[in-house]
């Protein structure tokens, strides 16, 4: 490979990247929304623990994991048990979306936690 196309692949690889990573940011505004709307907020503080832990927290404990995305957005859409300071538990609320089921939204509002 002579070292013009192999600059041009550089170029294009680096131009994809930048791209696919702005065309990923997260939409701040549509995530609050979403977990207002899903009444997240009753439980869930940015910065504070409430009965669930602050999205600051889940975001450090989740920081560098490669499946973290994953695993919120199964916690949040299967319902799975959550433990509450007292020591009970109860089945955590599934985010609803609208349209249902809108995989861009719940992965909107799982970075944005995770970026917390």
């Amino acid at each position: 490979m002579n070292y013009r196309v192999s600059l041009s692949v550089a170029v294009a690889a680096v131009a994809a990247m930048a791209f696919s990573t702005a065309a990923s940011a997260v939409d701040a505004d549509a995530a609050r929304q979403l977990a207002k709307q899903n009444n997240c907020f009753k439980c869930h503080a940015i910065d504070k623990d409430k009965d669930g832990p602050a999205y600051h927290k889940v975001a450090e404990k989740l920081k560098g994991k490669p499946d973290a995305e994953e695993k919120l957005i199964h916690h949040i859409t299967s319902g799975e048990k959550a433990k509450f300071p007292d020591g009970h538990e109860e089945e955590h609320k599934i985010v609803k979306t609208s349209p249902p089921h809108d995989e861009a939204q719940i992965k909107n509002l799982v970075d944005w936690i995770l970026a917390q």
